[in-house]
């Protein structure tokens, strides 16, 4: 099978999960380092571009998750999950409340317009990252990457 094959990544019954993970994983990975570097340097278009990319990796979450869903769903026709598959959701799931929970910290202060947004927020947007990590290392795992 080749690799780059278009129909076998859209076509497959579990490709599009596979495909569409890794938009969100960088955009998240990339407003975090945008908005440490904005924080760091006060810099008010680094901490909005970080806004911008925390809303998109949010968005982006929902088709994942259904496309998760949905591979569970045709893969094991919705057998009960155990093992490192179940593992994989609740991390993937656990991955996405702390991406929303970024972007509702920077949506609300930027509703406020104080420019305050609160130290606390970096340390949320860290334990984010580390989910996404084990999400990912976990779904590396059943794809056969790590292999």
């Amino acid at each position: 099978m080749n690799p780059l094959d278009w129909r076998a990544m859209v076509l497959e019954k579990h490709a599009q999960h596979v495909v569409l993970i890794h938009f969100p994983i960088a955009v998240f990975i990339t407003a975090v380092g945008l908005d440490v570097l904005g924080h760091w340097s006060r810099n008010k278009s680094l901490l909005q571009a970080a806004y911008y990319n925390f809303t998109v990796a949010a968005a982006f979450t929902l088709p994942v998750i259904a496309t998760g869903l949905a591979a569970w769903q045709w893969q094991l026709e919705g057998q009960r999950l155990k093992g490192v598959l179940l593992y994989h959701l609740v991390s993937g799931l656990l991955a996405s409340v702390f991406i929303w929970g970024s972007w509702w910290i920077h949506f609300r202060e930027s509703r406020r317009k104080t420019g305050a947004l609160p130290l606390w927020r970096i340390a949320v947007e860290v334990v984010g990252v580390i989910s996404v990590g084990l999400a990912g290392h976990l779904g590396g795992i059943l794809s056969g990457v790590n292999f």
